[in-house]
């Protein structure tokens, strides 16, 4: 049996694991019980001062036992979104079966996208200057600030040697960028496994800024809705391992779904408003990088903020690829908030348990369609169907596109047969 696409000498790439910390659940298993069930987890902001602002409300991570799942790092040296992404690693590995030294046997790669890295900390440094907090505490949170250490201290935590590590910053696409550069270097054989993903924390700048430009709702997010008024910022991660189809196959890994391609596109149309035709090359991009036709797909895990201007634009963009009828059209923030440099991650991770567990998560919150969108965004309630392919949506400021293509993993679909 050949573990590589036929013609190509490149490997299949396979989801094995997955971390999630999510304002709806922690763990994989949590989080498809709460997708399935529609659960919203909006509440008040209390992470930070929310004095001024007529409205406060977000996605806030609750407590949950940190000390389960990071063992060798002290937290006081962790900001929150490298806590969010260490324990989330260490989900993904649990769930795929992985030890750490059978991690340390390979080469590998890890990459987390973010947007703000530990923005929730800087806003600690800045409360502490103003006020006159420990004299510490400057210092203090200034040497775990740095947003290479949210990938940098998974690495540290399991004591990876032979690993190259990144943390990419490309906004709220992050998390399908770090997929695809994951993906691109188990299936060349670059590195053994890659974990992925992405975090990110609240923090009051972001807040701030979203708020600042009206794009934040007044009570809960509702995507393709009539009545939709903005965004909920969220936090949390979602981490992935990628590893070749040889690899999991040798270890008899289960397998939540495989990769087949993605598409990046950056047009810089505008800071803050998506271009609808450059979104619809980013999923043809996509569709032809993973050679998937667009009837193949099968639902469609959109970016799907809640905002007047991106649910218009990215409804649009999807009927010119795929036409008056196209796939489900889901919206996850309405339930998880956007989580800026996990959103994509979260979603893909979304995706791979509708394909898993075969049923479509719901877009919550939802009252009327807006007829501007036009598309069935499976309101309220998730239904269980048939979902083998999954396209998700990331769309950052400035026109930054990623697009990653997931499916059913079928064993002899895309090899080459037997050697």
């Amino acid at each position: 049996m050949s573990a590589e696409i036929a013609g190509t000498g490149r490997r299949r790439v396979l989801l094995t694991g997955a971390g999630v910390i999510s304002s709806i659940g922690t763990g994989a298993a949590e989080f498809a019980v709460a997708l399935r069930a529609g659960r919203a987890g909006t509440g008040q902001i209390t992470l930070f001062d929310t004095s001024g602002f007529q409205y406060a409300r977000g996605h806030q991570v609750g407590d949950f036992d940190l000390s389960r799942w990071i063992h060798r790092t002290p937290l006081d040296q962790l900001g929150r979104a490298s806590r969010f992404s260490v324990a989330a690693s260490r989900m993904a590995l649990e769930d795929a079966g992985v030890t750490e030294a059978g991690l340390r046997a390979k080469r590998g790669m890890v990459v987390v996208g973010t947007t703000d890295g530990e923005g929730h900390d800087l806003d600690q440094m800045v409360e502490a200057s103003l006020h006159g907090g420990p004299e510490s505490m400057g210092p203090e949170i200034a040497r775990r600030a740095p947003a290479p250490r949210l990938s940098l201290s998974i690495a540290h935590e399991f004591e990876l040697s032979d690993v190259e590590v990144f943390t990419l910053p490309t906004a709220c696409a992050a998390g399908n960028y770090a997929l695809g550069t994951g993906f691109d270097a188990v299936r060349s054989g670059e590195v053994d496994y890659a974990l992925v993903g992405g975090a990110d924390a609240l923090c009051r700048k972001t807040f701030a800024g979203f708020y600042r430009l009206g794009l934040v709702a007044s009570d809960e997010c509702r995507p393709f809705d009539e009545e939709r008024d903005g965004l909920l910022t969220g936090e949390g991660a979602g981490m992935m391992l990628l590893e070749s189809e040889e690899s999991a196959l040798a270890r008899g890994a289960h397998v939540y779904a495989e990769i087949l391609g993605y598409g990046l596109n950056c047009d810089a149309h505008h800071p803050v408003s998506p271009e609808e035709d450059s979104v619809a090359r980013c999923l043809r991009l996509a569709l032809d990088n993973a050679n998937v036709k667009p009837e193949e797909v099968d639902l469609i895990s959109a970016h799907g903020t809640g905002t007047k201007t991106n649910d218009v634009t990215e409804a649009r963009a999807i009927r010119q690829v795929y036409g008056d009828s196209p796939p489900p059209v889901i919206g996850i923030k309405s339930m998880i908030g956007h989580t800026m440099g996990a959103a994509s991650a979260l979603g893909a991770i979304a995706g791979a348990l509708a394909i898993r567990h075969q049923f479509i998560p719901p877009t919550v919150n939802h009252r009327t369609t807006d007829p501007e969108c036009a598309v069935d965004c499976v309101p309220n309630q998730a239904v269980d169907a048939e979902v083998r392919v999954v396209q998700n949506n990331a769309l950052a400021f400035g026109g930054n596109n990623a697009v990653v293509i997931l499916a059913a993993y079928e064993r002899d679909a895309r090899s080459g047969g037997d050697d």
